[in-house]
């Protein structure tokens, strides 16, 4: 039997040999590219995490890619994509590709990236709304993410702390104040006592809307001192926050001091990368900007003008400065001027609330009254939520609303008209503004005097229609006697014309006038009366006025009277100020002789002052003194010319707003027919409405 032998003959070995050898080359190929290969990916990854660090995300992300396009499985490059793709802000997209992961994140992991989510969410709440009538949405968005992590109950306690502190954040960029501080009391009752500088800005504003503005300043403060700055560019300086903290808190010295300083500090002029020419530096605008505001609130609104002026020059397209300039205006006493600003702040950015505050305001002056509405209602569809249109919206309502005044004198003193002791009360109701232009009046009067014939008193009802138009304001009244001294109705008219921001012009006429003295009330005499006074107001810190009156006695007297005076302001600083003026009158009667005092002709003139101080102010509640003084010389025909004196202190208190109580003190001192008189008064008043 033969044997097959099994190996090849040797023609075929010499091939297979050849072959052998070639897939054991090819072999030796593939690990070598393959391992080139992953030293590629790792180098390509390597570089990625360096650019990360770094801070530059775009070049890892586009490294990042190179990487999943040659290896698209590679699970450490997908989890590094969607790892940048949050921190740029494509946080949506991250999302999307994280559901894909696999293995799936961890619980830490996917926190971290809704997390992310939220702090863009809260940066682009800063930017311009998609949807101008709905400004909150973005912002309600996070708040409603960072809402569902801080109370997630399934998440470790260390990652809800962190969201926490994010959600104070947020609910303060959407307007929610109130939650805010709530959420902050709470951290701070648990234990909570440090929290980043980033976390208390926010905090320190919202506790501010929320009126605690001594806590502000010092939340404030400490996030200043964490970090002082600079700060990025779409964050707001925590030192004008910081300024209005110490005006409300009453650190008004402070307040100047930090926004001052804040002003000279930074530059005026800034170089941007790419940019060969300076630009304006923003924050410089922003501190001078709000350094003239302070001003304005603080009743220096002259100096808050000529700030404000030269910046609406430089930056005539600011809305925020033209709006300042325009309710700068209108507390300056030029309602006309102030429209015509705000309209443009208004037009340059028609999101601006306070434009159309503003505007509102400044037609209530001019008792324009069909165009608050209008725009009350444009500022309302905005959505505020800092309350300035509600508080707006409020002190509309209250003025539209009931109005209630009372004034009441009490006197004593040797005066011949007004005898040992008198009293004069006047009450007026009116009622709630109707169809933009009419009010319908009910009025009281009662005056009384002890003279030595006796006790005489004037007593009167009535009603009344006030009217108003565009810088007008007019009425009608009739108010019969119930006294038994005289039994003449008064009926009496007047009108009150702002013709120019400038110049005004007011009569009022009546055919019973108070004017008469009482002294004569008791003799049965009265007097038709009309007083007119043309007045020049440039400011607050000047005004001229020229008065003239003319009373027809019954008893056949005529008096012609005039009254010229000058007030300048002397000097202005927070919450005071002090005025200067001169004041020229006499008068003349044709009848002499007769039982009240009424001399041929005399003159007067003297120098008054006047100073006016804010004693001290939490928001709307506040206590004011005043202080007027006249010095002079009164001339009487057929007597020495002798001195006057007039000296008057009182206090108004307002508790709340529409709501008003003063009183005052006042002594006058002046010769009589050749004889010393004077004369102390008491007078009180009180104002509910607005």
């Amino acid at each position: 039997m033969g044997l097959t032998s099994t190996i090849p003959p040797r023609d075929m070995r010499v091939p297979r040999a050849r072959l052998c050898l070639a897939l054991i080359f090819a072999l030796q190929g593939s690990l070598a590219m393959a391992s080139t290969d992953v030293n590629e990916r790792d180098a390509l990854m390597a570089r990625v995490k360096t650019e990360r660090e770094q801070g530059h995300r775009v070049d890892a992300l586009a490294h990042c890619q190179a990487i999943l396009d040659r290896w698209p499985d590679d699970r450490e490059a997908r989890a590094m994509n969607v790892t940048l793709l949050g921190e740029l802000g494509a946080t949506t997209r991250a999302r999307e590709l994280a559901a894909q992961l696999d293995p799936p994140q961890t619980v830490s992991e996917r926190f971290h990236l809704d997390a992310d989510n939220i702090g863009h969410e809260i940066r682009w709440a800063n930017g311009e709304p998609a949807d101008p009538r709905q400004p909150y949405a973005e912002a309600d968005r996070a708040v409603a993410d960072a809402r569902r992590l801080a109370d997630d109950t399934s998440l470790p306690e260390e990652l809800r702390a962190r969201e926490r502190l994010d959600l104070l954040v947020a609910l303060d960029q959407a307007g929610l104040s109130a939650e805010a501080t709530q959420r902050y009391d709470e951290l701070k009752k648990n234990g909570v006592t440090t929290f980043p500088a980033y976390v208390e800005r926010p905090v320190a504003d919202a506790l501010l809307v929320q009126r605690r503005p001594a806590e502000s300043a010092k939340v404030y403060e400490d996030s200043i001192v964490k970090d002082p700055g600079p700060y990025d560019a779409a964050e707001s300086e925590p030192r004008i926050g910081l300024m209005y903290a110490y005006l409300e808190s009453d650190q008004t010295r402070k307040a100047f001091t930090t926004i001052d300083e804040l002003a000279a500090k930074e530059p005026a002029w800034i170089r941007v990368p790419g940019i060969r020419l300076p630009v304006q530096n923003p924050r410089k605008v922003d501190a001078e900007l709000n350094a003239a505001v302070l001003r304005e609130y603080v009743s220096m609104p002259a100096e808050a003008y000529a700030r404000l002026v030269p910046l609406s020059r430089e930056a005539p397209s600011n809305a925020q400065i033209r709006r300042e300039l325009g309710m700068t205006e209108l507390a300056r006493g030029w309602p006309r001027m102030a429209e015509e600003d705000l309209n443009i702040a208004g037009t340059l950015d028609e999101r601006d609330v306070g434009a159309y505050i503003g505007q509102a305001d400044a037609a209530r002056t001019l008792h324009d009254y069909q165009d608050v509405e209008e725009n009350l209602g444009i500022a309302r569809s905005l959505a505020d939520r800092n309350g300035r249109v509600e508080r707006a919206e409020q002190s509309w309502q209250r003025e539209k609303g009931w109005q209630f005044d009372i004034t009441s004198e009490r006197g004593k003193g040797s005066s011949p008209d007004y005898g040992d002791r008198d009293g004069a009360t006047q009450a007026t109701i009116a009622s709630p503004l109707i169809d933009d232009h009419w009010r319908v009046l009910a009025l009281a009067r009662y005056s009384t005097a002890d003279l030595p014939e006796g006790d005489v008193r004037r007593s009167r009802v009535g009603l009344g229609i006030r009217g108003y138009a565009r810088g007008v304001e007019a009425y009608v009244q009739a108010l019969p006697s119930t006294d038994r001294y005289v039994g003449k109705t008064a009926l009496e008219a007047g009108v009150n014309w702002a013709m120019t921001d400038r110049w005004s012009l007011n009569a009022d006429f009546s055919t019973a006038g108070e004017d008469a003295p009482l002294r004569g009330q008791y003799y049965g005499i009265s007097a038709k009366t009309l007083d007119t006074a043309i007045t020049y107001r440039a400011s607050e810190l000047f005004q001229a006025r020229l008065g003239l009156s003319r009373d027809n006695f019954s008893d056949g007297n005529k008096r012609t009277g005039w009254l010229a005076t000058v007030v300048q302001r002397l000097h202005t600083s927070p919450y005071l100020s002090i005025d200067g003026g001169i004041e020229v009158g006499g008068s003349m009667n044709t009848k002499t002789e007769r039982p009240y005092f009424n001399p041929r002709r005399d003159n007067s003139y003297a120098i008054t002052g006047r100073l006016e101080n804010v004693i001290s102010q939490y928001y709307e509640r506040s206590l004011t003194q005043r202080l007027d003084v006249a010095f002079g010389q009164y001339d009487e025909k057929g007597y020495s010319s002798d001195w006057m004196a007039t000296v008057r202190y009182g206090q108004i208190f307002q508790p709340q707003q529409g709501f008003r109580l003063g009183w005052g003190v006042a002594w006058h001192n002046q010769p009589y027919d050749g004889r010393r008189e004077h004369r102390v008064v008491l007078d009180l008043t009180l104002h509910w409405g607005d």
